[in-house]
This record gives C-alpha cells, sequence and structure tokens, in this order.
C-alpha cells in the first residue's frame, strides 16, 4: 500500500467540519478508489474553543494558515477560507510555493487571481483542484475540463446561486415580495446577514468566470461580465412570469459568438415545461452545449457541507491517485484573452413591465417610441381599467438589440403618463 496522502485543512467552517467528517467515515471506501489511504493531519482555524462536534485531537493546530501551509507536514493544503484576499490568497501561494498541492473552494479567489495560481501549480507539477468552487456537489468542473473535452462548447448556462434561486422560488410559492423571502432567507440560514454578494449576482459571477475559462480555454476575465442581480424582481413580475408562460431564475450565461463572448449574469424569464426552469429551491444547475455532444444538464446541491465537502474529496482522490493535469484544462500559457462582447450588443428577447397612469393615448406613445427604435412587440398583457389610476402594463418583445432596448425604455420613461421605472427582464428560450 501506498503511503497516505496528508491533507491539512485551513478553515473550519461548514464545509471545512464537513470534509473532516467525510474522509473519516467514508476512510475503507476512499481508500479503495483512490489506491492510498487519505489522512487529515492538520488544521488551521482562530478558534481552537469551538465545539465543531468532531474529534480533532491528535491534529497539528496552526492559528495561521498560511503559516500552516508554509511548514506544515502534509502533502495538500485544503482552503475553505474564502476571499479573494487576505489569508486566503497567502495560504493558497504558501502552499503552492512551499510545493503542496491546493485543493480550494473558493470561488472569488479563483475568479480573480485563479491564472496566476493555475500557472505556478503547472510550473512546480503540482495540482490544484477547485470543484468544490462551482455549484458545490455537482462535478461540474470534471465534467466541463474532462468529460467533454472533445466537444467545441457553444454555451455554458447555470443556476449557480442556491440563495437567489430560493429566494425566487418562494417568492412564486407565496406571493411575497423580496425583502420579505429575503429576512425568512436569513433566519432559516439560507442567506447571509449581508446577502448582497449573492442577491446582486456577485457569487454567480464569480462563479460563471471560472466556467468561462474552462468552455472556452480563455483566461479568467471576471472583470468582463456583466452583473444584475434579483433585488429589482417582484413578486407582481413573478405573476405575470407564470402567466406568460415563464419562471424567473437568476442565471450566469456565457456564450460564444463570432464577435466574442458573452459573459452576463441576470433575471431571465425561461419557459416553465424547460429542464433549467423547472429548478427550485436552493438546488443548483448547469446547461452545457457542445457540438459532438448536444445539450447536457448537471442538477444538484449546490452547497451545504455534505455535497461541498464530496466535491473537496473528489480532488484529493484524484490527487492520491495522481491524477492531475492543467487545472483550466490546457496550459495557462495557452489560454486565450478573452474577447468580451458588450452588453449593448446582446440579441435577445425581453420583457418590459410599464407603471402608467390609465389615460387616452399612453399606449401609442409607448408603442411610438419602440417603433422608433426599431423594437418589435410580441405581446401585451394589460388587465381590466382604472380610468385615471396606475395600472401595470406587461410587453413581450422579439428578438432586437440591447442598446435599441434600452434607448426605447429611456424615451418611455420620460412620458408624463409613466410613473415608475420602467422593468426589464431578458428571456431566454431555452
Amino acid at each position: 500500500m501506498s503511503a497516505p496522502l496528508r491533507v491539512a485543512i485551513a478553515g473550519l467552517g461548514t464545509v471545512g467540519v464537513g470534509t473532516v467528517t467525510l474522509l473519516g467515515r467514508q476512510q475503507g471506501l476512499i481508500e479503495q478508489r483512490a489506491g492510498r489511504p487519505i489522512i487529515v493531519t492538520a488544521v488551521s482555524s482562530r478558534d481552537r474553543a469551538k465545539d465543531r462536534g468532531i474529534d480533532l485531537s491528535g491534529l497539528a493546530w496552526f492559528d495561521d494558515a498560511a503559516e500552516m501551509a508554509a511548514s506544515v507536514e502534509a502533502d495538500v493544503v485544503v482552503e475553505l477560507i474564502g476571499g479573494s484576499e487576505g489569508i486566503a490568497r497567502a495560504t493558497a501561494e504558501a502552499a503552492i510555493n512551499h510545493g503542496r498541492h491546493l485543493v480550494t473552494a473558493n470561488k472569488a479567489l479563483l475568479a480573480i487571481h485563479g491564472a496566476e495560481l493555475a500557472a505556478a501549480a503547472e510550473a512546480a507539477s503540482l495540482a490544484l483542484g477547485f470543484e468544490a468552487a462551482v455549484a458545490g456537489g455537482i462535478p461540474i468542473i470534471k465534467s466541463v475540463r474532462e468529460g467533454l473535452a472533445a466537444n467545441r462548447l457553444s454555451q455554458v448556462t447555470g443556476i449557480l446561486n442556491g440563495t437567489c434561486n430560493y429566494i425566487l422560488t418562494a417568492m412564486r410559492e407565496s406571493g411575497r415580495d423580496f425583502a420579505e423571502v429575503l429576512a425568512e432567507a436569513q433566519a432559516l440560514g439560507y442567506a447571509e446577514v449581508d446577502p448582497s454578494f449573492d442577491v446582486d449576482g456577485i457569487d454567480t459571477a464569480h462563479k460563471l468566470a471560472i466556467l468561462t475559462s474552462l468552455a472556452f480555454g480563455t483566461r479568467v476575465a471576471f472583470d468582463k461580465l456583466h452583473i444584475e442581480g434579483i433585488r429589482h424582481v417582484s413578486a407582481l413580475d413573478i405573476r405575470f412570469a407564470e402567466e406568460l408562460g415563464y419562471r424567473i431564475k437568476l442565471l450566469g450565461i456565457a456564450r460564444r459568438t463570432e464577435a466574442g463572448i458573452e459573459q452576463r449574469v441576470h433575471p431571465c424569464m425561461v419557459p416553465i415545461g424547460s429542464s433549467i426552469g423547472r429548478v427550485d429551491g436552493v438546488f443548483n444547475a448547469v446547461v452545457a452545449e457542445g457540438d459532438f455532444i448536444g445539450r447536457c444538464l448537471f442538477e444538484g446541491r449546490g452547497a451545504g457541507a455534505g455535497p461541498t465537502a464530496s466535491a473537496v474529496a473528489a480532488d484529493l482522490i484524484d490527487i492520491a491517485a495522481g491524477r492531475f493535469g492543467p487545472p483550466f484544462g490546457i496550459k495557462t500559457a495557452s489560454l486565450a484573452d478573452l474577447v468580451p462582447v458588450p452588453m449593448s450588443e446582446h440579441r435577445g428577447a425581453y420583457y418590459v413591465r410599464l407603471m402608467v397612469l390609465d389615460h387616452p393615448g399612453v399606449f401609442a406613445d409607448i408603442a411610438t417610441a419602440l417603433r422608433d427604435e426599431d423594437v418589435s412587440m410580441e405581446a401585451v398583457l394589460q388587465h381590466g381599467r382604472a380610468p385615471g389610476e396606475t395600472v401595470p402594463v406587461v410587453m413581450t418583445m422579439h428578438n432586437t438589440k440591447e442598446s435599441s432596448m434600452i434607448r426605447a425604455l429611456e424615451r418611455i420613461q420620460t412620458l408624463a403618463a409613466v410613473v415608475e421605472p420602467p422593468r426589464l427582464i431578458r428571456i431566454e428560450n431555452f
């Protein structure tokens, strides 16, 4: 039997504890599949007194994770701290600089510094594993990098944040608005006290930047993403979406076009009967489209101790068995610079909701603004009339250029009868 793979874990939060638990409970199974034992030899956390419900006696303990990465007697450092800078980045760099493989669940770190970490790992013939950084327990990194390696991918689309998917699902099921459902999600532990990274789309964008690099062989380009969150999605929009045959999801979309690559995160209306439209609650889903495989759907739990620990363990098993190559599928030096397609050049269908005073001639003014910007309406919804009162008017648009749509809405917003900023949600017909 080969010598054990020695693992040091930086960060003993939910995922860190879950990883220690999984490696202990599945020890025999893991040893069979890795060809050697995988053992935790050291941990790092600032609070030694906290009861984490697991036995950590006999493990070397470090208060400073970067110091552990530099000096520990271990083959692999698992970074589960989070954040793109500070101690997380220092720990990752120290691990590689001192000849230790690195496994991380840190999507922010990879979205900002992934290329340089990958280059350093390649130069030292070390592994950089990050299956746990995107979509939790769904094996999407390995699937895109290895399982679909013979395909030229045209698009990768995903529900990549369980908090947002839970909120939008609960809004639809209960008829309540965003603020109320967010407060409930925070009380249940599905949303952070400061939920900005989740609900403003940043978490999804970090994950999408990683998937884009894997799918299209480009350098990670988080700074070239278009990002919108879900704060502006209302219960009224969700009701109209249902009436039109759609569900609203926060999607991360990376698409290859003749002009370059679209990278965008924003709420979308997707058909109720589509594979991604049926994914509810805290679940994640990723759809990949390739020239030989066609369309593939990957669905599962995107967060939590068990699913994320499962992904960490998968990377450790590969390292133990000697199965690893370039982190982003091809050598870092061969990754192309991403050529972004500006959001203004995007073409697609749109949902628009206006709140207007029900006066004669209002719709004619709206239609004129759309016509002048070459925007074509597909359907209009207006329930009942209340002369002189505010009523919602909902329109869906045929495929059009984003810049034309925005100019039309800017004109419409100046109309005296339009009492609120127009609400726009893009439609993706899978």
